[in-house]
């Protein structure tokens, strides 16, 4: 059976045919792939057509697809024990693992996905300061918790509106809102609201609405306005942990939050996520404290192996430098072509994420500097890459990612592609 029939059998028992809506291919048009297998760097569709991935299952792929050495893990792991729902030793040496080589986190709570460790940490920041507002900027992207779904009202920062059906304008009023890398927007909402924030948070590398690299400064800035009004500064880390730098962005620009969220690498490719920081405010944390947190499959066996084994590949073989050096190399030669054949299009890059865009500036750093077209102008470029075997996320504002699995051979094959995609697209 093809992709064709396959989604037409699922849109009669699933929303959309989909289980997450950017797999829809809604915004790019067209009928969604389905994948039977992957392996290392590459996807097979249930037709055997086979992919070079840079989408890495939206980014927890860190060593590609079923790296050997996690794979002996799952394996292993699977014939002692899927589930407790008690006490056992493997998610005991991940937060281990975890506490030991990042300095800002005393003690984390493993949960089942970014969405929940979000949740988490903002119920955690609320029971630390009293407080019951949060300031959360435009284009940054937590989960689908109701008080994090919402945008700007009426271009006015600290008004907010719902952004999906279902969330009470008294939950969305709860949080303020402004522009990504805008000092003086921040410190106005202080100025107002100040002694209502329970917690800043922000993606210190915003890369779920397109790549907005934020200038160091303004990240040091929320840490400093943080602390003088008494609020939690929280990273939500779940696509730049362990990626970007062990300790993600935290470690790299040596900014100390107050509690942080992770997921994707950490689970290396199972659902697993958790929120951490210091001592002081994960204390609050049931049964030690009055916060209530649980879950039935936190902290599952199957992931916690997947995990451990990801990052201690990632960590002792020294994995991330050199894959951000990688995607550089990649990124350079890519976008020689795109300068060879005049596309009107731009690669942003930060460690191993890499963004197409057309915007004036080579990094945007705001939704201001987005065009209103991008999504229009990516549709053809999505489609050429599908037609010359490259697997993006289905999105104009998602990022893709390079694994460990992408190496010199796939790096030079996808060059040869992309000639092909460009001289296709000035065909056109």
């Amino acid at each position: 059976m093809n992709s064709v029939e396959l989604f037409k059998r699922s849109l009669k028992v699933s929303p959309g045919g989909v289980q997450s809506p950017v797999r829809a291919f809604k915004s790019v048009g067209g009928q969604p792939i389905f994948f039977k297998e992957a392996k290392g760097a590459h996807l097979r569709s249930v037709e055997g057509a086979e992919f070079i991935d840079f989408c890495q299952s939206f980014g927890p792929l860190i060593l590609g697809h079923r790296d050997p050495e996690v794979a002996q893990a799952v394996e292993s792991m699977m014939h002692k024990a899927w589930t407790f729902g008690a006490c056992e030793p493997y998610s005991l040496e991940l937060a281990e693992y975890i506490v030991d080589k990042i300095s800002h986190v005393d003690s984390v709570r493993f949960v089942n996905s970014g969405t929940e460790a979000v949740m988490s940490a903002l119920r955690v920041a609320r029971a630390a300061t009293g407080r019951n507002k949060i300031l959360k900027f435009e284009g940054c992207y937590h989960g689908h918790v109701d008080s994090l779904l919402v945008k700007a009202g009426s271009g006015l920062a600290g008004e907010a509106a719902s952004d999906s059906a279902g969330v009470s304008a008294q939950v969305a009023s709860e949080t303020l809102i402004a522009p990504l890398g805008d000092s003086q927007k921040v410190e106005d909402i202080f100025q107002s609201h100040g002694s209502e924030i329970a917690a800043i948070i922000v993606e210190p590398l915003p890369a779920n609405f397109g790549l907005l690299k934020q200038k160091t400064e303004f990240l040091h800035f929320l840490r400093q306005i943080s602390s003088q009004h008494g609020t939690l500064l929280i990273f939500d880390e779940v696509i730049s942990g362990f990626r970007i730098a062990f300790g993600g962005m935290a470690e790299a620009l040596s900014i100390d939050p107050d509690l942080v969220t992770y997921g994707k690498v950490m689970g290396g490719g199972f659902p697993v996520g958790c929120y951490g920081g210091k001592q002081e405010y994960m204390s609050l944390v049931a049964p030690l404290g009055p916060v209530y947190q649980a879950g039935t499959l936190s902290g599952n066996p199957v992931g916690m192996v997947a995990g451990l084994a990801t990052l201690k590949k990632v960590y002792e073989q020294n994995i991330i430098p050199q894959l951000n050096a990688r995607t550089e190399q990649l990124v350079g030669a890519i976008r020689d072509l795109i300068t060879e054949f005049a596309i009107p299009m731009k690669l942003s890059c930060q460690g191993s994420l890499m963004w197409f865009h057309n915007s004036a500036k080579e990094d945007p750093e705001s939704l201001a500097d987005i065009p209103s077209n991008h999504s229009e102008n990516f549709y053809n470029f999505f489609h050429q890459c599908v037609e010359e075997g490259i697997y993006l996320a289905p999105s104009a504002y998602e990022v893709g990612f390079m694994s460990w699995a992408h190496d010199e051979k796939i790096m030079v094959e996808t060059i040869l592609r992309y000639r092909k995609i460009f001289q296709a697209l000035k065909g056109k």
